[in-house]
């Protein structure tokens, strides 16, 4: 084989049950480079990245690792072969320190055991200076940022000698800047001799970082191109992706907006801590808009959510729908009251992993006559809801109604609480992140079904990090930052650069 070649995968199946989640895929990732994984939500990506990890074991198929044949049966393998991986679903303790993540199964000793620190510390700063990648080795994960732990995981890869290193949709929840530093920081890995493999469903990104671009669609290989080729653009590669032309920018009629049906009036939230996280905050929505909220991570959206859901108590002000105070109340009382909610967390939040589909799909209604009867489940109705629901939003694969929602792919899984909570016909619909991990087709899927319940009258709130998400969604923006709305604009009068300066303290004229 070509030691030209970081990694080679050739002719890779993998079965689960009777589904075929990867039908012999060819992969070929040049040393030094950074290649793009790309396809739709349960097209076999992450499958393929856990198989190289040693987290699956192909059923198919050979991988060569510089040219030669690799048996890889498990991640500590793996590991030893030089390749690490950083999961979309960071797998840190929150409790440890950044050093004792790091170093955890590889802990530097010194005399009677005693493990050594300040030799870790000290190798995590020289890797943090080296990749442009600075950590507070002492400070907690359950203290830091997002991106905060993601620089971890990738430093706890390098520090176990990573040479080939697996991204797992590394942007899904970073903020702009935040996403042109770790392009910066892969483009110093592959100078510095490493190989950067990236699992993502943004195209803008793949332009921008990439050298080549591997397309799977539905488990079996359709191409890789050379990112820097003239007649490859975001269009060509979404539609190799999904197989038909697809829209990157929504197209809508203006919004009709009607009575208010939402308000936020001089909310105060704190956090854990006690400290101040939502600070005299006002907002309202009403019938038949979208209200998109821009900000970074960190200012004060997750407090807003938990106390509009019900899951934290406001330390002042109200919350009303329909005239209807609900602040301090239970979960299911917020639900009662017609607001339904797609949370930021889907495992966290928005699903049972260990229940099947059909169950996922009515947690919130399971004592409806239409699915029990007293004690008893109309397992009939309960199986014909979700097989509907499944087609309806193209959740796959299309016959997955019994099986674990953990058996399922990020987007998929997230397809499932999008389904569950718009079936519940809310007045006000809250959509936090909706689109995170999803790939183009489903995103504009997404977006078309939350413009959909704007023009049957319903209120949206959309809250969300990604810029263009939020311009191209929302019929009004409210801009967040430490805690209190900033800015009030129109989507049609601003631009992304105008936001932007909000969401980082910035003033506009």
């Amino acid at each position: 084989m070509d030691e030209n070649y970081a990694v080679s995968m050739k002719s890779i199946s993998k079965f689960f049950g009777t589904f075929k989640a990867l039908n012999g895929v060819n992969l070929n990732v040049r040393k030094k480079t950074i290649h793009a994984l790309l396809g739709e939500n349960g097209a076999g990506k992450s499958t393929l990245m856990n198989i190289l990890y040693g987290l699956y074991e192909a059923d198919e198929g050979e991988i060569y690792l510089d040219g030669k044949l690799a048996y890889i049966k498990n991640p500590n393998v793996a590991i030893k072969y030089g390749i690490g991986m950083v999961h979309q679903h960071f797998m840190l303790v929150e409790n440890f320190t950044i050093a004792q993540n790091i170093m955890l199964g590889k802990e530097s000793v010194k005399a009677f055991d005693v493990i050594d620190t300040a030799v870790v510390k000290e190798k995590i700063k020289e890797l943090g200076e080296k990749y442009g990648m600075i950590v507070d080795g002492d400070a907690k994960i359950c203290d830091v940022s997002v991106s905060t732990q993601q620089k971890v995981e990738i430093l706890k890869s390098l520090y176990r000698g990573a040479q080939t290193l697996i991204l797992d949709e590394p942007t899904a929840v970073l903020t702009p800047n935040e996403i042109d530093e770790l392009i910066d920081t892969m483009h110093k890995l592959t100078q510095d001799g490493k190989t950067v493999i990236i699992i993502t469903h943004k195209l803008k990104e793949i332009i921008k970082s990439a050298d080549y671009c591997t397309i799977i669609r539905r488990g079996n290989y359709i191409d890789t191109v050379d990112v820097k080729d003239k007649g490859v653009d975001e269009y060509s590669l979404a539609k190799m992706m999904v197989g038909r032309d697809v829209s990157l920018h929504i197209s809508k009629t203006p919004a009709q907006p009607k009575e208010r049906v939402f308000e936020i009036c001089d909310l105060w939230v704190k956090d854990s801590r006690g400290i101040d996280r939502v600070k005299n905050l006002s907002l309202n929505v009403r019938a038949g808009e979208i209200l998109g909220i821009a900000g970074i991570d960190g200012n004060g959206q997750s407090e807003l959510i938990e106390a509009l859901t019900g899951l934290t108590k406001a330390d002042g002000g109200k919350i009303l729908i329909k005239g209807k105070q609900v602040q301090n109340t239970p979960p299911h009382n917020i639900r009662a009251n017609s607001i339904a909610t797609i949370p930021e967390d889907r495992h966290k939040y928005g699903l049972v992993l260990d229940f099947d589909i059909c169950e996922n799909l009515i947690l919130e209604k399971y004592a409806a006559p239409k699915f029990a009867d007293r004690l008893l489940l109309k397992l009939k109705n309960i199986f014909d809801n979700a097989k509907t629901l499944i087609h309806k939003f193209d959740i796959r694969p299309a016959d997955c109604e019994h099986s674990l929602a953990r058996s399922l792919s990020g987007g998929n899984q997230q397809k499932v609480v999008i389904a569950r909570e718009i079936e519940n016909d809310p007045v006000l619909l809250v959509a936090v992140q909706p689109t995170r991990g999803l790939d183009v087709g489903a995103i504009e899927f997404v977006h078309k079904s939350l413009i959909a319940q704007r023009d049957k009258g319903k209120a949206v709130l959309l809250v969300s990090f990604e810029l263009d998400e939020i311009l191209d969604v929302s019929d009004r923006i409210n801009v967040i930052y430490d805690g209190k709305i900033v800015g009030d604009l129109d989507p049609s009068k601003t631009n992304e650069n105008e936001v932007g300066l909000l969401m980082a303290g910035g003033s506009v004229k």
